[in-house]
């Protein structure tokens, strides 16, 4: 613009020097061909004007953001931990003695009751001996019976009658012993449910202590979870919890129904325990892995943003704002106190409040009291 202005200055000056030394009729004409280029001039000038826009010797830029207005919610925190399902009974089942196995009664899959036999030892001997002590006995009552007779009456000695009723009772004593030995030739059930594991066959010996059989009822499942010790003041009995099952992408909600008091010494953990419900979807089975959310915080009516919207400055944290000031709209920074983050939401404290206008899109390469466009 300054170049066409100075062109139009030359231009009526090179036409005055040229008058100076000219005849009067020819400076006539010259001048009326010079008021023609500068008309001509002066309306190039006001259109180049008019496309750009120009009412002074400056250009206002505005900054376009997107602006999200503040709403108070529930912000929750959530600590994840890996759990596993286990059953209210899950029980190993063992011998109570050794001996070789004779009988296995029941595969993996079957429902058993509580005190069914699922495995039979060799008891061959035992049944010997019951049957030597069965005869024993049979004679010592015989013999009882007789010096209780002759007692009665009067007859025979005070030791004689004793010996006898000794003889009988101990041999009461020892057969009931052998039975029971012999029922423990039988590995029972302890429990209602389902048998999970076999790990016995026929001919193998069976050891005290040794797992033989898996009953496991899952009527009531649970998950089991191991928390780090920091978090010892947090989880308490009641915590709600949301329970994830990657297998089934189902999730289901529950409570912490126990927290244990002691601290395993070599992984510095503690125990806590949630109850299982039937949910659909979900077949449930020992040691399946699932995701354990722990709610340890919760407020009502928080404000919180997208981590990525929190800026650093020497003075603190701060985000931006929107702000109308004298008709126009500008971007202001707002200093925030934070509290809890989770899953990328951050609570904050302090600093700002219902209606704030926060700058989310556009606030990177924002300064402080920049014009704003919102899109």
């Amino acid at each position: 613009m300054k170049t066409l202005y100075k062109s139009i200055a030359i231009v009526t000056l090179s036409a005055f020097v040229a008058a100076c030394g000219s005849k009067p009729t020819d400076n006539k004409e010259k001048l009326e061909s010079l008021r023609k280029q500068y008309a001509e001039l002066g309306q190039q000038i006001k259109k180049l004007e008019a496309e750009l826009n120009l009412t002074d010797s400056t250009t206002v830029k505005y900054k376009d953001v997107v602006i999200t207005e503040v709403q108070p919610g529930e912000f929750n925190h959530y600590i994840e931990v890996q759990g596993k399902v286990d059953g209210e009974d899950n029980t190993a089942v063992s011998a109570e003695m050794s001996g070789a196995v004779i009988q296995v009664y029941v595969k993996e899959g079957d429902r058993v009751a509580r005190g069914q036999t699922l495995a039979q030892l060799d008891n061959g001997v035992m049944q010997k001996q019951i049957d030597a002590v069965k005869q024993q006995l049979d004679f010592a009552t015989t013999v009882y019976e007789k010096q209780k007779k002759l007692w009665d009456q009067k007859i025979g000695s005070e030791i004689q009658f004793l010996t006898a009723k000794n003889n009988k009772e101990t041999l009461e004593k020892n057969l009931a012993t052998i039975n029971n030995q012999l029922s423990m030739t039988r590995i029972k059930s302890p429990i209602n449910g389902t048998v999970e594991e076999v790990n016995l066959k026929v001919g193998q010996m069976a050891m005290p202590g040794a797992p033989a059989f898996r009953v496991v009822n899952f009527s009531n499942a649970k998950i089991m979870a191991d928390i780090a010790e920091v978090y010892a003041a947090k989880v308490k009995t009641g915590n709600t919890v949301k329970i994830f099952f990657p297998d089934f992408n189902k999730e289901v909600n529950s409570s912490v129904r126990f927290s244990s008091k002691y601290i395993n010494p070599v992984n510095r953990t503690f125990t806590v325990e949630m109850r299982l419900g039937p949910t659909a979807g979900v077949d449930y089975r020992a040691n399946m892995l699932a995701v354990v959310k722990i709610n340890d915080y919760s407020r009502k009516d928080a404000v919180s943003l997208p981590l990525n919207l929190i800026q650093d400055s020497q003075e603190g944290k701060y985000v931006y704002i929107a702000v109308e000031e004298n008709g126009k709209i500008k971007a202001r920074r707002q200093k925030v106190e934070l509290g809890q983050n989770y899953n990328g939401l951050t609570e904050i404290v302090t600093g700002l409040k219902k209606g704030d206008k926060v700058i989310t899109t556009g606030y990177n390469s924002l300064v402080e009291g920049e014009l704003l466009k919102v899109m």
